[in-house]
């Protein structure tokens, strides 16, 4: 069965939340959502499904047919959107890359480097775009980008239509 997989790829923290969130919303706790109960889940989530998305939810999510949402089918519904996105990168294809706006060598990207090797592409960047390229791609805050961080950035990057 599907669910299955997807509950093992989770670690138990995300579970552990899931179950939490199933429980609050589960009204009658008898381990499955109604309809009106996926409904309002759905909507503390900041999400408005219309009826309509939400009867196809339900077909989607129900894989025994009962009319209702088990925790097990719920984790299988919810789990692709919560796992990291696969890069569509080869770690080879990335270390390269990263080599290429490495210009030292020493294993960090900074501002100077993106901005020069931008410029190189022939994608010159205001100093506005490149603070905020170094500010979204530097998650410890040291002002330079280091591999991990170019590869994280990257990826989340190629499935961000904002760049295209």
């Amino acid at each position: 069965m599907g669910s299955k997989e997807a509950a093992v790829k989770l670690d138990d923290e995300q579970i552990a939340d899931l179950r939490e969130i199933f429980r609050s919303f589960d009204r009658n706790n008898d381990g499955s959502l109604t309809q009106l109960e996926l409904g309002s889940l759905l909507r503390s989530l900041g999400l408005k499904p219309s009826p309509d998305q939400l009867e196809a939810l339900i077909q989607k999510a129900d894989t025994n047919s009962n009319g209702l949402v088990e925790f097990s089918e719920f984790v299988a519904l919810v789990a692709p959107d919560l796992l990291p996105a696969k890069s569509p990168y080869t770690e080879e294809q990335l270390k390269h890359l990263f080599r290429m706006f490495d210009r030292d060598g020493n294993g960090y990207i900074t501002a100077a480097e993106l901005a020069h090797s931008m410029a190189k592409l022939g994608h010159a960047l205001t100093a506005e775009e490149l603070t905020g390229m170094i500010r979204e791609a530097d998650t410890d805050g040291d002002g330079r980008i280091s591999f991990q961080e170019f590869s994280q950035a990257i990826t989340s990057a190629a499935f961000d239509n904002s760049w295209a």
